[in-house]
């Protein structure tokens, strides 16, 4: 009898064991499959629709934050006196914009006269006339241009070689491409991002020019080579700027047939110093290596987002302080909103306060030191107030939870966060250089990849002198043009005046004159 009752107990005892086994297991499972249904939804809103944009309505923030669990009172003291929020504006009324066409247009003026007039026009007498404006257009007209070159000898007796007139330097030699032609299919490839191959087909469907890929893909290398001593020196330029923003987009390119053939990635990265310039620069990888080039004595501060590569290198290099993105901060609170909206709304309408004193400070358009001042007045508080925030909510989220990984994001480097109140040169994010990677991002789906790992730096070349163009307003097909058509005629030390900069300078002070 004792012995059955000692099996029993034996039994119990294990089964109790063996249901506590089974519930761990299911808390653990409930919980991977929580996070794992909090992946799929965000998939599911970035790709299929839902709200992109990073904002909150006044009134969403006002119900988060009239719902969040209060603080404790030594955060609540920090709090900074707000002259007027930037969220309870009222919403402008959008003024519907006047068209105004461009003053450079060419104008055609065509003159009505009244049927009764031109019947009898002493009878009358012109007191005014109405205007009544629209836009034209004729299709793309390509013409043949020859350089007939005579040959003439002198009369007088003796043997003296013929002379003959002088052919204008050409970019490349013994073809068909004039600098406007080869203008012409660089916006059209790399602004506007049409590839080759439909190139192709627009100059022999429409215009009957029998013009193939392989040659325009053989011109824009010879281009890339003509232009390469102009995005040098705006390399170098950027290299003594002291402070860069960096980013990095993948590309795709197709491997030699040698090799297996099939697709790899590779990597644009793209520096940007605001104010200045911005160059693209190709990589076959996404490593800290790709570094060296640009950064291997660069002393300064540089701007990035969270990625592991920037920190790596910057370990090695004492003379740069790396500086984080607070967008990307920002981003990993939206993501958690449906998750905690209480906590994560407090959070997004903290960061938003941070960029409601940048906002003020552009509107001013004030100079380094009073950014900087203004940020350790204001700025400072609010970070302080953040940083206790985030402490307290840190062992409240589990880690691989939207929230935590907000909280995990901000506070593992959090120094890098907040280092942009001690440089009034600095931009609180990353968005000027992420606005440069979107060109890239554009053309990528139409074009889809690059043809091979070393027409990457070609398309590097092209798109840094494009992209400086649009981003400093200069006429992109004037500065083409112009650039391509006195390059072969240009010795080095004049390479310097083809920089989108110096040449802008040069062309307004030319027009001025005239």
């Amino acid at each position: 009898m004792q012995s059955s009752i000692e099996n029993l107990n034996k039994q119990l005892l294990e089964q109790k064991h063996s249901l506590a086994d089974l519930k761990k297991d299911n808390d653990r499972l409930e919980s991977e499959n929580h996070i794992l249904r909090q992946r799929v939804d965000y998939l599911v809103k970035k790709y299929f629709g839902g709200q992109k944009s990073e904002k909150l309505s006044p009134n969403q923030l006002e119900f988060l934050l009239n719902e969040l669990t209060k603080l404790p009172a030594s955060q609540e003291q920090d709090k900074i006196p707000e002259k007027k929020s930037p969220f309870s504006e009222k919403p402008r009324k959008e003024t519907r914009k006047t068209r105004q066409l461009p003053e450079n247009l060419p104008v055609e003026e065509i003159i009505i006269e009244p049927e009764e007039v031109k019947k009898n026009p002493n009878n009358y007498r012109c007191i005014g006339e109405e205007r009544t404006e629209e836009l034209d257009v004729t299709p793309q007209t390509f013409l043949k241009r020859v350089y007939i070159r005579k040959k003439y000898v002198q009369k007088s007796k003796g043997d003296f070689p013929p002379v003959i007139g002088e052919l204008p330097p050409r970019l490349i030699e013994g073809s068909l491409a004039s600098p406007g032609l080869l203008t012409h299919i660089i916006l059209n490839k790399y602004m506007d991002h049409l590839p080759f191959y439909r190139q192709e087909q627009i100059f022999q469907l429409r215009y009957g020019i029998p013009l193939s890929r392989k040659t325009m893909s053989d011109w824009m290398d010879c281009v890339a080579n003509w232009l390469k001593p102009i995005y040098n020196l705006i390399r170098e330029e950027l290299k003594t700027s002291g402070y860069l923003q960096i980013d990095e987009t993948p590309i795709k390119y197709l491997m030699d047939f040698e090799k297996g053939g099939g697709s790899k990635q590779g990597y644009f990265w793209i520096y940007h110093s605001p104010g200045g310039y911005r160059l693209y620069e190709w990589h076959t990888s996404r490593a800290s290596a790709c570094l060296e080039g640009m950064l291997k004595d660069y002393k300064g501060l540089v701007q990035t987002d969270g990625y592991s590569a920037y920190s790596c290198f910057a370990k090695k290099n004492r003379l740069i302080e790396l500086l984080l993105c607070w967008a990307h901060a920002r981003r990993k609170f939206f993501d958690a909103l449906e998750e905690a909206p209480k906590e994560a709304g407090w959070f997004i309408r903290q960061i938003q306060n941070l960029y409601a004193i940048e906002k003020r400070l552009r509107k001013i358009k004030a100079a380094p030191v009073l950014r900087e001042a203004m940020r350790q007045s204001e700025s400072l508080m609010i970070l302080n107030r953040l940083e206790k925030a985030l402490l307290i909510k840190k062992n409240k989220h589990r880690p691989q939870s939207d929230m935590g990984k907000a909280i995990s994001y901000a506070l593992n480097d959090w120094k890098k966060l907040k280092a942009f109140i001690n440089h009034g040169k600095a931009e609180i994010d990353n968005n000027l250089v992420e606005n440069a990677v979107r060109p890239t991002a554009i053309g990528k789906k139409n074009w889809l990849f690059i043809g091979h790992p070393e027409a990457g730096e070609k398309s590097a070349i092209l798109y840094t002198l494009l992209e400086n163009c649009k981003h400093l307003k200069i006429d992109i097909q004037e500065y083409l043009r112009d650039v391509l058509t006195r390059l072969p005629s240009t010795r080095m030390t004049g390479i310097k005046d083809l920089m989108p900069l110096n040449w802008n300078k040069s062309r307004a002070s030319t027009q001025k004159v005239a």
